[in-house]
């Protein structure tokens, strides 16, 4: 095996099966503010459990290992096509070595292809770079589960319901109905990627990419920072809790991201990630070995 296909196998098996080091002080941190004996910190308890064993094993986080998303910044020159192929015969091996499940279905016929393998299965997203040196590739990759993608919503402003204007209150008034209606559905506690402005699409497509942001970095935008606090804190006030059991823990995270829209459009565009926050990185050289875990 060459050093791409064998440093992305890596990476993908590291994805499914541990979580980065700041999700998992966040997990902890969470679960000691839950009353123990109650139905929360038993939820809690058994994420914490669940996180353990995974890596021990060296086995999927979750039964459901979702959408495979790459996020690939390279230099000019990089060939994405080589990339795509190599990438694809890493996910159907992964796939046959049980770090992925069969998750890839025809919505026609309903048949599913066995390897994981399919139109847009796996997604790819390429970034030319111009920060690192002009022999490193910067390789991302985003399992993201069904259920948290089922209770993903979008908004467009004004939305009389919700009393919401074209403003940053009436977006966290959008972003905070979008976790009342999950109601623990994308087994919270969850992470919210936003993304305020955009097209239908684009706007998707940067609130995902919000959940390549670190759980403990601050927004540099201050009003988006406030925002993000705001929305987190007011989530956790609700009583939602772990899985919907109630508890004081709903989100462990709100990041938000703008795009400029169109002045006919105003969309806030909300993904929900469970608390099984499938994210890892690598730096590769130009014969793609690694040489740095990003997360």
């Amino acid at each position: 095996m060459d050093h791409l296909a064998a440093s992305l196998l890596e990476l993908v098996r590291k994805t499914s099966a541990e979580l980065p080091e700041d999700v998992i002080r966040l997990v902890e941190s969470q679960r000691r503010l839950e009353a123990p004996g109650s139905q929360a910190r038993y939820a809690m308890d058994i994420i914490a459990k669940n996180i353990s064993l995974a890596k021990e094993k060296s086995q999927p986080l979750c039964q459901d290992t979702g959408s495979i998303l790459f996020f690939v910044r390279a230099p000019l020159g990089f060939d994405q096509r080589a990339f795509v192929e190599q990438a694809r015969d890493v996910v159907a091996e992964a796939t046959a070595k049980g770090y992925l499940r069969q998750n890839s279905v025809d919505p026609i016929t309903g048949k599913n292809t066995g390897n994981n393998l399919g139109p847009g299965s796996p997604s790819f997203h390429f970034e030319q770079h111009d920060v690192y040196d002009k022999n490193e590739v910067d390789v991302r990759l985003r399992l993201k589960g069904g259920g948290c993608e089922n209770v993903g919503a979008q908004y467009s402003l004004p939305n009389r319901a919700l009393e919401a204007d074209r403003n940053l209150e009436g977006a966290k008034r959008c972003i905070l109905d979008a976790v009342l209606q999950a109601q623990g559905k994308g087994c919270a506690p969850g992470i919210l990627g936003v993304c305020i402005g955009g097209d239908r699409a684009t706007g998707y497509l940067n609130s995902k990419e919000q959940f390549l942001r670190t759980l403990d970095d601050t927004n540099p935008d201050p009003a988006l920072a406030k925002l993000e606090a705001d929305v987190v804190r007011i989530s956790n006030e609700l009583g939602i809790g772990p899985m919907g059991f109630g508890g004081k823990t709903t989100l462990i995270g709100c990041k938000i991201g703008v795009l400029n829209r169109l002045p006919a459009s105003y969309f806030v565009s909300v993904s929900y990630m469970c608390w099984a926050y499938r994210r890892q990185g690598i730096m590769m050289d130009s014969e793609g070995r690694i040489t740095k875990w990003l997360y």
